[in-house]
């Protein structure tokens, strides 16, 4: 492994990095936001348009109310497992934006166009819903998912670092077209309640809710996720221009495509079909890409541990930073702690300050690979500089929390007796100039 240099720290506070050369008009960042978000402005339009239509205003005003449920918890959990790297809120918000509305209306003109064509051409309508459901419809869904990893992929790649990076926008882009998906479901099956009179448990759309939403809304995360995982292969190999670079996400894509398949066929396969691919198949998947994940994000933590120390020791950090930064409870308690004496806006330097040191540690991590790519030198500069200008916040925040996580040390009992108590900790501002840490005081009789 190749170690790289750690550079020294600035004598006093840094300036503003340099600017580049001014891009053309079409490079700007509000052109491309204002293209972006009115392409999917006039895709969540249509798409209502298109839902409402087929279900009715009141099938599809159940549909939303319904199909919302899950989505707070898929989010919150999709949240939890970026919480060691948070990826920008505008990523997440495009993600979901694109899967419910961009992702939702190329499926349902796709879909619908495929299987009135197949079915015009063998005269069998049935057969034509059978293999747009298992195939037509998995290959187009799970394309136009992966379409917003690969957008994320190519324009934030600073962003997309690797595998935890590839799950959360793939989960977050599935549970916006699943959200899409489920409105249309709910809201079909409303209507043919309205139509046959059935209500309750017995009725078609307590059967879809329940199918739907309780025991599977984890479905189109996992079929994309596998996407995800492809494109989070690439991330941790930056700079390669071999055929994994292709390869990878291919894989995973294929395999999102089988799996939605196998989902979507296993009605077709009998009575018990569908429990028995439930039983053996999405739910050992989902297991084993849950532990994945989760043990992903634990070797992050353990990554940020051991590549922090050489800043600290070049007086970048603090010397107690590197334990806390790779904590998530000692994380949290320097962002309560920075809120709680110097309010809001400290509490968020704090947590941008833990972001960069954690994308820092994960930039060093590559280079010693040989993964970091031509641009590292800068990106370390950039980051190091990020963090230089928030220390004067973040340090003692993050040095109470190192103090209130820190292990307990054993002391072992003197062989003669004791009296009295151990002494009360130093008290002292923690936004004063940061100064040596003095933890006890003398205990005086």
């Amino acid at each position: 492994m190749v170690t790289p240099p750690c550079p020294a720290p600035p004598g006093g506070p840094p300036g503003d990095p340099p600017r580049g050369a001014r891009p053309h008009w079409w490079q700007r960042p509000w052109v491309r936001y204002g293209a972006l978000t009115t392409l999917l402005a006039l895709s969540g339009l249509v798409i209502l348009a298109l839902v409402r239509e087929q279900t009715g205003t009141q099938g599809f005003l159940v549909g939303l109310g319904l199909a919302v449920l899950p989505v707070p918890l898929l989010l919150a959990a999709f949240r939890w497992l970026d919480r060691v790297a948070p990826g920008p809120w505008r990523n997440l918000v495009f993600s979901f934006a694109w899967g419910a509305c961009a992702a939702a209306l190329i499926a349902i003109v796709a879909n619908s166009f495929a299987t009135r064509w197949i079915a015009t051409a063998t005269a069998d309508p049935a057969s034509a819903d059978t293999l747009g459901a298992t195939v037509i419809a998995p290959v187009v869904e799970e394309s136009a998912k992966a379409a917003a990893v690969l957008l994320v992929f190519l324009f934030r790649g600073r962003d997309f670092t690797g595998i935890l990076d590839g799950v959360v926008i793939a989960g977050v882009t599935a549970t916006g077209f699943a959200f899409t998906e489920n409105i249309l479901y709910l809201g079909n099956a409303f209507g043919t309640d309205q139509l046959t009179g059935d209500t309750g448990i017995a009725s078609v759309t307590a059967a879809t809710f329940f199918v739907r939403v309780v025991m599977s809304p984890f479905a189109h995360p996992l079929f994309t996720v596998l996407t995800g995982i492809g494109f989070g292969l690439v991330a941790l190999r930056p700079g390669g221009r071999g055929p994994l670079r292709v390869l990878l996400p291919l894989t995973g894509l294929l395999l999102a495509m089988g799996t939605h398949a196998l989902w979507n066929g296993s009605s077709s396969l009998g009575q018990y079909g569908f429990l028995a691919v439930y039983a053996t198949f999405m739910v050992p998947a989902f297991a084993l890409l849950t532990w994945l994940a989760v043990w992903t994000r634990q070797r992050e933590l353990v990554t940020v541990r051991e590549e922090l120390p050489v800043y600290a020791a070049a007086d970048w950090l603090g010397p107690t930073e590197p334990y806390a930064l790779g904590s998530m409870r000692a994380r949290r308690i320097a962002r309560g702690y920075a809120r709680r004496y110097a309010g809001r806006a400290a509490a968020r330097t704090v947590a941008q300050y833990e972001a960069y040191a954690t994308s820092l540690a994960f930039l060093r991590h590559r280079a010693r690979r040989g993964r970091a790519g031509a641009d590292f030198a800068v990106r370390e500069r950039e980051l190091l500089l990020e963090l230089w200008h928030r220390r004067g916040i973040a340090r003692p925040a993050l040095d109470h929390a190192a103090r209130a996580t820190a292990p307990p040390v054993p002391v072992t009992a003197p062989p003669w007796p004791v009296h009295g108590a151990y002494g009360q900790p130093v008290r002292y501002h923690p936004y004063q100039p940061y100064a040596p840490y003095q933890p006890y005081a003398p205990y005086r009789p």
